[in-house]
């Protein structure tokens, strides 16, 4: 059997199961309550087991994870306190992640992956936008042209909307509003430093499944305090690679642990200004996810930023303060007593107001997938540094990277924006000279046809390749044809 994570001590032990770690969980509290020290502690644990593990640092201070602690007061104070027998501080195997590729690996994601559905909810567009969009991936998609960055899909936008008139037969009405809506929302997402997120060489979700020599599961670790400053390119990114796990892991059955586990840090963005209809997606992905053994733990302020279908969903819970300072709040803190498995010797309602710094409710699933009673408890302390690292420490950890060298160079290569090119230049070496012209174009005539001649190229009969072509749930690309 393989040993549990000890997550805190109250009245009890409070052990997390890993053969039910895959049954999602919740963290939660207001900020500085210890939600952080929190994940750290189930991170730390899962990466001993052999789990791997994917977190988003949105304040810089999980870097911590790769060098050893135990140099903290609080930490000593905690360990004397909680009678912890043979602690030793110890360090994680970190891989550092950076969508701006300056404190780690570089993220990409093609825009065919991210799919209509994300892209869509991540430029902001309406429910006829969207539409339009769909059919810009389903022309895409059907005609074999390769969108993997924004200028490919400002090309192809352009393209279908200037010919909208020969796509209506097959696709639909194509608004021309819309195609001009999605442009300028492209741009925007280009202003806000979107654009990085987009191109190869792609993630391999492989790369996130990696074990150290010692068999220790490797804690990625995702830069997040500037791409925070673009929450829905934040939001839109985990959400995609979450879906990437759904879609392309085979079921593992009842596994011992985890294949991997998912920590989604400032959970109510995923869900802020969401349409029902992703909501939907999500909550579906959350729910079957789990037979693919991956584990996702939210973390945000208030269970109640995350939707009521998801939250049930989440058997392993740590609470910690809340404050209840207006109705409202304390509206939220009835709610959240009302979550747990009600402890007769326990008001949860007033405990959730008087917790301390690194104090929480707990209530974990027993050996019957049964949330525990919830208890109150002290938080076993991390045996990682508190803090970040200098510089040069991050630069050691990324020399030491086995991806190092992979993503840090970008690849353009042939795509929908070279691809339209090249068809419109060939045919307009191809085609007679105008009548009169004594084999001279007039003046701006050539770029008219070319322009026409693009327009057409387009319209051809599809490739096999592309009729191949079947997106997931979420609308991200599945089968072989993905990496095309």
């Amino acid at each position: 059997m393989i040993e549990p994570i000890l997550v805190a001590r109250g009245t009890r032990d409070h052990l997390l199961l890993p053969r039910l770690a895959n049954r999602h969980g919740l963290i939660a509290g207001a900020t500085g309550t210890g939600k952080t020290v929190s994940l750290r502690v189930l991170a730390e644990g899962f990466s001993r087991l052999g789990v791997p593990v994917f977190m988003a640092d949105v304040k810089g201070d999980l870097a911590g994870l790769s060098a050893a602690g135990g140099d903290d007061e609080r930490i000593a104070q905690r360990v004397a306190k909680l009678g912890l027998d043979g602690w030793v501080a110890a360090a994680c195997p970190v891989a550092f992640w950076d969508v701006f590729g300056t404190r780690g690996h570089p993220v990409r994601a093609t825009v065919s992956e991210m799919g209509p559905l994300l892209l869509g909810r991540l430029l902001n567009l309406n429910e006829i936008q969207s539409g339009v969009l769909q059919l810009v991936f389903r022309v895409a998609d059907d005609e074999g042209l390769l969108l993997l960055d924004l200028k490919d899909l400002r090309a192809l936008c352009q393209h279908v909307g200037d010919n909208a008139s020969s796509y209506r037969n097959r696709y639909g009405t194509i608004s021309p509003a819309s195609v001009g809506a999605i442009q300028r929302a492209l741009l925007a997402l280009e202003e806000q430093g979107g654009g990085h997120l987009f191109g190869e060489p792609a993630l391999e979700l492989e790369d996130l499944m990696q074990t150290d020599p010692r068999g220790h599961g490797v804690v990625n670790v995702l830069a997040a305090e500037r791409l925070m400053e673009a929450p829905k390119v934040y939001a839109t990114l985990l959400l995609w690679l979450l879906a990437e796990l759904f879609e392309r892991l085979p079921e593992a059955g009842d596994p011992d642990k985890p294949r991997l586990v998912f920590f989604f840090d400032e959970a109510h963005l995923l869900f802020d200004d969401a349409p029902s209809a992703l909501l939907e997606k999500i909550e579906q992905v959350v729910r079957l996810i789990r037979s693919k053994g991956v584990g996702v733990y939210f973390c945000t302020q208030s269970p109640l930023d995350v939707p009521e279908a998801v939250l049930g969903q989440l058997g392993n819970r740590v609470q910690h303060a809340l404050r209840a300072f207006t109705p409202r709040d304390q509206k939220v803190v009835k709610a959240a007593a009302q979550t747990f498995r009600a402890n007769p010797d326990l008001d949860v309602a007033t405990a959730i107001t008087e917790l301390g710094v690194g104090e929480a409710l707990v209530s974990l699933l027993d050996e019957e997938g049964r949330p525990g009673i919830v208890d109150r408890a002290l938080i076993l302390p991390p045996t990682s540094r508190l803090g970040s690292l200098t510089d040069s420490e991050r630069d050691a950890v990324l020399r030491a990277s086995v991806v190092r060298g992979h993503y840090e160079q970008a690849v353009d290569r042939d795509s929908a924006y070279e691809m339209l090119a090249r068809r419109a230049a060939a045919r307009v070496e191809a085609a007679p000279p105008p009548r009169g012209s004594g084999g001279r174009e007039p003046a701006g005539e050539s770029e008219k046809l070319a322009k026409a001649l693009a327009q057409s190229a387009a319209r051809s009969v599809g490739s096999a390749l592309g009729r191949q072509l079947i997106r997931g749930v979420l609308g991200s690309l599945m089968g072989s044809g993905r990496r095309r």
